[in-house]
């Protein structure tokens, strides 16, 4: 299906991916706006807004997208965990799909971490760990954000119960804990890693990215899928028929 999307945040690594991939995709891009452009200009002409710009830019656009009926697809990360629950009420208000990342290996990983954090007990320890291109601002990403979620609703746990890196005298681990880490180096695209660790074993569960463009795709295929949808808040579990 042929559609015109308004992408914000166009300069960026991700926007610059986007474009380039929108023609294979049979995208038109109606608009590519940045910081200082003015989104209410060209609203009107878009059948889909994709929006990969700043935290600070989101709720504007929501509303935008609510007072014009425009679908929107969200791949901005860096918001507190105060603003993320007040937009994703906004955002149930216009068909929304928002995704932490939206590489289809990544959310098959979301679907099997789920389904080992549901069968192996709190013998096994939970470790996430993530790694990401030195120019990165937020941590830990959006994507390993969502696996802690993920992990933290199997096991019916809260954030009380992560471990962000870990110095000097610790105590033993506790089983409810979960660690996360966060790395941070050269060009690194995406690397994620789920650690189920047991006394006798060891399962892990890993996605390495190393080409952007695996995120633009996703991004335009959530697009086109919204399109004509109700609205609702979506994530890309939805857009694959993953749930």
């Amino acid at each position: 299906m042929s559609i015109k999307v308004l992408l914000n945040g166009s300069r960026g690594r991700m926007g610059q991916a986007i474009a380039a991939a929108a023609s294979d995709a049979g995208v038109s891009l109606c608009a590519c706006l940045d910081a200082g452009d003015v989104v209410a200009d060209h609203i009107a002409a878009c059948d889909v807004i994709i929006d990969f710009s700043t935290h600070r830019a989101t709720e504007g656009l929501l509303e935008l997208a609510l007072a014009h009926k425009k679908p929107i697809v969200i791949g901005t990360t860096g918001h507190s965990a105060e603003e993320k629950t007040r937009l994703l009420n906004l955002a149930q208000k216009v068909p929304c799909v928002w995704a932490g990342n939206f590489s289809i290996g990544v959310n098959l990983l979301f679907a099997l971490t789920r389904r080992a954090s549901a069968i192996l007990g709190s013998d096994y320890d939970v470790e996430v760990v993530e790694m990401h291109h030195r120019f990165k601002k937020d941590a830990p990403s959006g994507t390993a954000a969502r696996l802690l979620e993920i992990i933290m609703e199997e096991r019916k746990l809260t954030s009380e119960a992560l471990r962000h890196g870990r110095e000097g005298i610790t105590g033993e681990r506790t089983p409810t804990e979960i660690g996360i880490h966060a790395l941070r180096g050269g060009d690194v695209v995406g690397d994620h890693t789920v650690m189920f660790a047991a006394l006798g074993e060891r399962l892990e569960l890993t996605h390495k990215a190393s080409d952007r463009g695996i995120f633009a795709r996703g991004s335009l295929r959530a697009a086109q899928w919204l399109v004509g949808r109700g609205a609702g808040l979506y994530d890309m579990q939805d857009v694959l028929g993953l749930k």
